[in-house]
């Protein structure tokens, strides 16, 4: 399975902003993609302006299927100006 591992730091006074886009964007990718198994999004206790997202979706083609959605290009026009900060990092599920 492909996994992608985001880490996003948002920006001062976004972050309600911020998460309600998110959290919608996660459940749409649950709900209505067949090849997504997994949305997770998390939020470091420290720092609540860092967020983790765990995703795992079939392979590749379904990550791709993702991006191609209209809840992603919701989400990702309207959020890219509340981050400071994203990295991403893509690896292989193992474990069956």
């Amino acid at each position: 399975m492909f996994v992608l591992v985001v880490e996003i730091t948002v920006k001062p006074g976004a972050l309600d902003q911020f998460l309600t886009l998110m959290f919608a964007n996660a459940r749409a990718s649950r709900s209505d993609e067949p090849g997504c198994h997994q949305f997770d999004v998390a939020q470091d206790r420290d720092d609540p302006h860092r967020i983790l997202l765990y995703e795992v979706y079939d392979n590749e083609a379904a990550f791709q299927a993702h991006k191609a959605t209209t809840h992603y290009h919701t989400f990702d026009s309207a959020a890219a100006p509340l981050m400071a900060a994203k990295s991403a990092r893509v690896y292989t599920r193992r474990d069956p």
